[in-house]
């Protein structure tokens, strides 16, 4: 790997802080998220029931933690570390004209600790935590003032902390706001009319193409050596069989991904995307204007994640299906599956870096990659998860053989350094971490940090810049 190869790990604010409502932060849509697990989906309320657990209250408490988080990160070495701004921390209500100063001296500090020990950080400006009141009184993304009032988070937090951040991403997975809407877009479906529904969050999307492009220009200007990236939920889909119409419905599937990353990249709509519109007779309002820009601040280099693949088929009738990040789809017989029914692929990954540069020819960066897993702790406090072991290994060795494809790849941040909140069901039984957090699902535990055998492993990954494997 390159000498200035970025190892390292990603978190997202609403899944370790916690702090919920400390120090000015207002409510979000996450934590309106009540815990879910098998057979149990997750409740999303418009106010905090008195008998509901809502677990990003307190998550991992990282907001307490965060001195001897950061400091076990520099243990095992990392050079960087990708973590978010929780927009509610800065704006309570996402509208306001001045910020709560109280928030940014929070991520003063969570900066602050992460330079001390030579760590970059790699910012997200929004990962699944839209302010509550701007999704209730304004509709989320789908009223345009939301350009307005992110554009304003943006210029505060890119001036802030222009002397601590060079490397920033807009949105978190933006092409998310199709599968779950209220987390990305924030957007209250029972307020629509179903059949409009789906037009709602193609225009919501616009709004973000817009904001993220007039992140790219605030941000370079505010911070001239800033990077700034796209970020995209990388579903790879193989073909169930070679027969000509499986090939079309994969080529079609995949469409649906990289219409958010051929917009971001090449700063306009692909012809096929506005196709769909036409077709489906979308009026999706979009100004010269917003085309201009959007055209001008393209994204510096796309960041992903990748944690599994899946197959598609144009007749799925008879078919298997398997669980996947945010989607379901059908079952590779050719590839094992985690607790979850997530299939294992690390030769999709070689697969995924060479398609994006493929089609891209920008910098890559992996910024989520992991094994969701229950994992056990013995009488002696030790966590043996050889398995996550197994699975980090073999997805960076066929990343390092992507790189001697030729793949201009700037870093890989795994997914997570340390247990968090699962984003899709609030469960902490759904463990990704090199560290054990004492935590349960219904909240006990004192937040005890415990490195797992992943840890030593990954120290010395990072140590040997990948030449132990």
């Amino acid at each position: 790997m390159r000498k200035d190869f970025l190892w390292g790990g990603a978190v997202a604010a609403h899944q370790v802080e916690g702090g919920y409502n400390e120090k000015g932060k207002g409510l979000n849509v996450s934590d309106m998220m009540t815990v879910g697990g098998v057979g149990k989906k997750r409740q999303i309320t418009d106010t905090i029931l008195p008998n509901e657990f809502y677990p990003n209250h307190e998550a991992i408490d990282f907001y307490h933690h965060y001195k001897e988080d950061i400091a076990l990160f520099k243990e095992m070495g990392f050079k960087c570390f990708r973590t978010s701004i929780s927009w509610a921390r800065i704006f309570p209500q996402g509208d306001e004209l001045e910020p709560n100063e109280e928030g940014l001296k929070f991520y003063d500090a969570v900066f602050d600790e992460c330079l001390k020990y030579g760590m970059q950080p790699l910012v997200t400006m929004s990962h699944y935590e839209p302010p509550l009141a701007f999704c209730m009184d304004y509709n989320g993304w789908y009223d345009r003032r939301s350009i307005e009032f992110f554009t304003r988070y943006v210029d505060v937090i890119t001036k802030r902390y222009k002397d601590k951040v060079k490397l920033w991403l807009t949105f978190n997975e933006i092409d998310s706001i199709i599968r779950h809407p209220f987390m990305t877009g924030g957007l209250i479906e029972s307020r629509f009319k179903p059949e409009e529904f789906e037009e709602v969050e193609y225009q919501a999307m616009h709004h973000q193409f817009v904001a993220s492009a007039l992140a790219v220009k605030i941000t370079h200007e505010n911070i001239p050596d800033a990077k700034v990236g796209c970020m995209l939920t990388k579903l790879t889909y193989y073909p169930y069989t070679c027969k000509p119409e499986d090939v079309l419905e994969q080529q079609q599937r995949m469409r649906q991904i990289y219409c958010y990353s051929d917009t971001q990249v090449h700063g306009e709509y692909p012809k096929y995307l506005l196709q769909m519109y036409k077709n489906k007779g979308f009026n999706i309002k979009m100004t010269d204007e917003d085309l201009k820009i959007m055209k001008k601040y393209p994204v510096d280099f796309i960041s992903f994640s990748y944690y599994s693949s899946s197959c598609v088929a144009a007749d799925t009738k008879g078919l298997e299906m398997s669980a996947g990040n945010t989607e379901t789809a059908i079952k590779n017989p050719y590839i094992p599956s985690s607790d979850w029914g997530w299939q294992i692929d690390p030769e999709g990954l070689r697969y995924t870096l060479n398609k994006l540069y493929d089609r891209y020819q920008i910098p890559l960066m992996i910024v989520e990659n992991g094994l969701g897993a229950v994992d056990e702790m013995d009488e002696d406090k030790k966590i043996h998860d050889n398995y996550r072991v197994d699975y980090l290994k073999k997805h960076i060795i066929e990343m390092k053989k992507a790189v001697e494809d030729g793949i201009d790849l700037k870093g890989y941040m795994m997914w997570a350094p340390i247990d968090i909140i699962s984003s899709s069901t609030g469960e902490m039984k759904k463990r990704y971490g090199l560290i054990y957090i004492d935590k349960d699902d219904n909240g006990n535990g004192d937040y005890s940090r415990y490195p797992k055998d992943s840890f030593y492993w990954y120290k010395k990954v990072i140590e040997t810049n990948g030449e132990i494997l």
